[in-house]
């Protein structure tokens, strides 16, 4: 028994999804994007290196990518490479930390206080947003660049206002929060492997 015309069409429009997904990230491997990457990957191993930690903030899924991202530096980032923890934090903390801000601040304070409170100028921020435009992550690189902690940016669009006060950033070329979100995880992965990878050769951390 086949498929109703109604299944036959939420068929297709995944494979439409699949279609973009794959071409936006082709997009990506034609262009310059990966000198971004690792210029990136550079820049946070000089601030491990000596010293410093790599924080990451976003918003909804973009939240979800920085507590994801910190995780695979803080404890592994695949199993078959066991080494020492590499220093990395989500500023998406506890709730009664977020919920404390947001009714006491505001919300768009919740990230720049993190910085202002846990920052330190050997540090470097990374900051996520898919539109390049929210408030509380350009607050938060603002107070990064006061405190002469380092700034990075994984954007979508045009890069909005978030691209000026980031030292690098890489701005993916599409409107889709879907597409872009696919993207930065990929890129992210990626900037993980790139960071541990240095970190081991240059012999920051220890395999064990």
């Amino acid at each position: 028994m086949g498929l109703s015309p109604q299944s036959l069409q939420l068929v297709e429009r995944a494979r439409n999804q699949f279609i973009d997904s794959v071409a936006l990230k082709k997009t990506v491997l034609e262009g310059n994007y990966l000198e971004t990457l690792v210029a990136m990957a550079e820049r946070i191993v000089q601030s491990l290196a000596n010293g410093g930690k790599l924080m990451l903030c976003g918003n909804g899924g973009s939240a979800a990518d920085a507590q994801h991202l910190a995780a695979e530096l803080l404890v592994r980032l695949r199993s078959k490479t066991n080494r020492s923890s590499i220093a990395a934090i989500s500023l998406a903390m506890d709730t009664s930390t977020i919920t404390a801000c947001a009714n006491d601040y505001g919300y768009e304070c919740l990230y720049e206080r993190m910085v202002q409170g846990l920052g330190k100028p050997e540090d470097v921020l990374l900051g996520i947003t898919t539109s390049g435009r929210s408030e509380n992550i350009i607050r938060a690189l603002k107070a990064a660049r006061a405190a002469g902690i380092g700034t990075l940016g994984l954007l979508g669009g045009d890069g909005g206002q978030t691209l000026a006060i980031c030292d690098i950033a890489l701005v993916i070329p599409s409107v889709d929060t879907n597409r872009i979100q696919e993207v930065h995880i990929t890129a992210g992965h990626i900037l993980m492997d790139l960071i541990e990878h240095l970190m081991i050769e240059q012999g920051h951390i220890q395999v064990i």
